[in-house]
């Protein structure tokens, strides 16, 4: 399976002690590498684990990989952030909204759901999502 992480999955795999580690380690066992990210991501991610080059390795290493270019993606991204101005949505999940329309065979992993399971891509199509799963 390919994939686009964003940052809850990136921050999950990275801190043990964070509720949905395992999850994030399993799923990245199962996934095809390198999974797709962007730039947004990737700071939020380092921002969150305090731990730029951990990040930097994740890359380095082949984990994740930045493939999204925000300068040619500009309109697209103001056009999403217009759609959703109501949910309030950073850069980042703006770019990984656009990132699935643009890579439309991954799966976005998240632990994000509420907002992703609301954002379409393509204006109408629903994102596809791996997520954890839910307790009980």
């Amino acid at each position: 399976m390919n994939g686009i992480a964003d940052t809850g999955f990136i921050v999950a795999f990275g801190n043990r002690n964070d509720r949905f580690h395992r999850w994030a380690v399993e799923l990245a066992e199962k996934m095809a590498l390198p999974l797709l990210t962007c730039e947004a991501v990737l700071a939020e991610a380092a921002f969150h684990l305090r731990a730029g080059d951990y990040v930097l390795a994740l890359v380095e290493e082949g984990l994740l990989k930045p493939a999204f270019d925000l300068s040619r993606n500009l309109g697209r991204l103001a056009e999403l952030a217009a759609r959703y101005r109501d949910r309030k949505p950073d850069l980042a999940d703006l770019c990984l909204i656009r990132m699935s329309e643009l890579y439309r065979h991954h799966l976005v992993l998240t632990v994000d759901e509420t907002d992703f399971r609301i954002y379409r891509r393509n204006g109408r199509d629903v994102i596809p999502l791996l997520c954890p799963p839910k307790h009980r």
